[in-house]
């Protein structure tokens, strides 16, 4: 089997990189990184890749010298990633965090390979257009984020028809107890100390902050075309039960397993199939009791804004996805503070409403990476009159 992995250096990528290695009936194609060009050079030089590219064209010399004499190309640059993708290839691990991961994603689709699917914001941006692509192409798209690969799991044999709910678990994060006072202070470093999982920078914050379970969210009304008011979220503070599927006739199946990504990760690489993993296997009489709460709107307004985007469709979630993402940049930057991020897109959200241009039925990859760009823009201007 020919594999490609896009985002190859951050957390969804070395869990992938560790299951690749363990395989010999694997040949990969392409590995793409970001400014970590070292690290990028070792797992290509380790599974033998035709291709490394960066993202970032400055980090080309860097990489370039990295892969002296191992007879890996290197390239660098958007339109590189791009090209990238184009390949032939059978699996594609679509990884890179951010809007940035949704055009390689449909070139993927394009060439008829399945799309392991970890870039949330590809379903959140622009879902209707990526399912129709793989519908397009005969492709396949396979979720990798740990509560959709439990969902997709716990329908196999099942019609989706007969669902009446689908819950998907938080951890609550590292401010799960923390009073809405106290998340006012909470500091950057902060918001990096998660409990159970352990990931990037940005994936990490979001956590923090439940923009994460929002995105995620959207993406189950996406992926599953799914109503809004079937999709719950619940916080479940030991991380072993990632989503539960409720049936008409009252029955519920649940999805368990130790919080290591390369669960969905592998069962996304070896569908149809099941193979052994490298995981951790539960002890239920360890591990004792699960417990689970409600999250608490006032504290994490991220899931109440997802649910207007649901409802609003159109263009919603692009501009829900890039007022985030700058959001997250600003309260990175130090300026603004936790609990303004969702202000911040809050606020962006209602400005573009009153432009009366979210909701324009026309939908395509030109008008998405528009709105995409006018969000940021609009965002970036109510940060800088933000406290």
């Amino acid at each position: 089997m020919r594999v490609s992995v896009f985002g190859a250096t951050g957390s969804i990528g070395e869990s992938t990189f560790d299951l690749l290695q363990r395989r010999d009936d694997i040949e990969t194609v392409a590995l793409t990184g970001g400014r970590n060009v070292a690290r990028l050079a070792e797992q290509a030089r380790a599974l033998r890749a035709e291709l490394a590219v960066t993202a970032h064209d400055d980090c080309y010399d860097a990489l370039k010298e990295a892969l002296a004499g191992s007879g890996v190309e290197v390239a660098a640059g958007t339109e590189a990633l791009i090209a990238a993708a184009e390949r032939p290839t059978d699996w594609v691990m679509s990884a890179i965090v951010g809007a940035a991961g949704l055009a390689p994603g449909f070139r993927a689709l394009a060439q008829g390979a399945t799309l392991a699917l970890a870039n949330k914001e590809s379903l959140v941006t622009a879902g209707p257009l990526l399912m129709a692509e793989a519908a397009r192409h005969s492709a396949r798209i396979l979720p990798v984020d740990s509560e959709h690969s439990a969902v997709f799991q716990a329908l196999v044999g099942e019609d989706i028809s007969q669902v009446e709910r689908v819950i998907i678990t938080a951890s609550g994060g590292p401010f799960r107890e923390w009073s809405k006072a106290a998340l006012a202070k909470a500091t950057l470093a902060e918001a990096m100390q998660h409990p159970n999982w352990a990931m990037g920078q940005r994936i990490t914050i979001d956590s923090a902050s439940l923009f994460n379970k929002a995105l995620e969210l959207i993406e189950t009304r996406e992926y599953f075309d799914l109503e809004p008011a079937q999709i719950e979220a619940v916080v479940h503070p030991q991380s072993i039960i990632h989503a539960l599927v409720g049936f008409r006739d009252g029955a519920m199946m649940a999805h368990l397993g130790a919080p290591d990504m390369r669960h969905a990760i592998g069962y996304a690489l070896n569908w149809p199939e099941r193979r052994d993993l490298p995981v951790a296997r539960l002890d239920l009489a360890q591990i004792g009791a699960l417990s689970f709460e409600a999250p608490d709107p006032e504290r994490f307004p991220a899931l109440r804004l997802s649910r207007e985007v649901m409802e609003l469709r159109g263009h919603a979630g692009a501009a829900f996805n890039a007022a985030k993402e700058i959001a997250l940049d600003a309260f990175i930057g130090g300026q603004i503070r936790f609990l303004g991020m969702a202000e911040l897109v809050e606020r962006t959200i209602d400005s573009l409403l009153s432009d009366s241009c979210l909701t324009d039925p026309v939908l395509a990859l030109e008008t998405v990476a528009a709105m995409d760009q006018m969000a940021r823009q609009r965002a970036r201007a109510i940060a800088a009159h933000m406290d």
